[in-house]
C-alpha cells in the first residue's frame, strides 16, 4: 500500500477508506496500543509521581486526540482541504516526540524499580515500557508518511 499522496490523490481519505490507506491505517494500531499503554500506566506503581504524571498525560492526550482525529476522518470533516494534511503531519510529529519522551522516562522508572521492589510492579512497568515504545514507533512511522504526504501536497 502506498501513501494516498503518492497515488495521485493528495487529499486525506474519508469514510472507511481510512482503514484501507497507509499511513491512516495506523490509527487503529495507535488507538489499540495507546489504550493499552494508558491502562498499564494507570495500574502501575512508579516511585516518582512526576514521571507517571507525564506518561499518563501523554497516553491520555494522544489516545483522545487520535480517537478524535480518526472520527473526524471517518465522517469526512476535513473536506479535502490541504490544511488538514498539515494538521495531520504536525499532530503525529508532536505525538511522536511526546511518546518518545514518555517512553524514555518510563524506562528510567522501570530501571529504578529493578532493585528492591515487588516483581509484579516491575513486570507491569516493563510491559508499559515495551508497549510505549511500540506506540512511539507507530507514531513515528505515521509522522514520516504524513510528512511525505504533506510535502507532496
Amino acid at each position: 500500500m502506498a501513501p494516498s499522496a503518492a497515488s495521485g490523490g493528495i487529499s486525506l481519505p474519508s469514510g472507511f477508506a481510512v482503514f484501507t490507506t497507509f499511513p491512516d491505517l495506523l490509527f487503529i494500531f495507535e488507538f489499540v496500543f495507546g489504550g493499552l499503554v494508558w491502562i498499564l500506566i494507570a495500574s502501575s506503581h512508579v516511585p516518582i509521581p512526576l514521571i507517571q504524571g507525564w506518561v499518563m498525560f501523554t497516553s491520555v492526550f494522544c489516545f483522545i486526540a487520535t480517537t478524535l482525529l480518526l472520527f473526524l476522518y471517518l465522517i469526512g470533516a476535513h473536506g479535502s482541504r490541504t490544511s488538514w494534511i498539515t494538521l495531520d503531519a504536525a499532530y503525529h510529529c508532536i505525538a511522536s516526540l511526546f511518546y518518545f519522551g514518555a517512553s524514555v522516562l518510563e524506562a528510567l522508572a522501570a530501571i529504578q524499580l529493578q532493585v528492591g521492589f515487588i516483581y509484579k510492579y516491575y513486570h507491569e512497568n516493563i510491559a508499559a515500557v515495551v508497549f510505549s515504545f511500540v506506540v512511539t514507533l507507530l507514531y513515528v512511522v505515521h509522522a514520516v508518511f504524513s510528512l511525505i504526504r504533506w510535502k507532496s501536497s
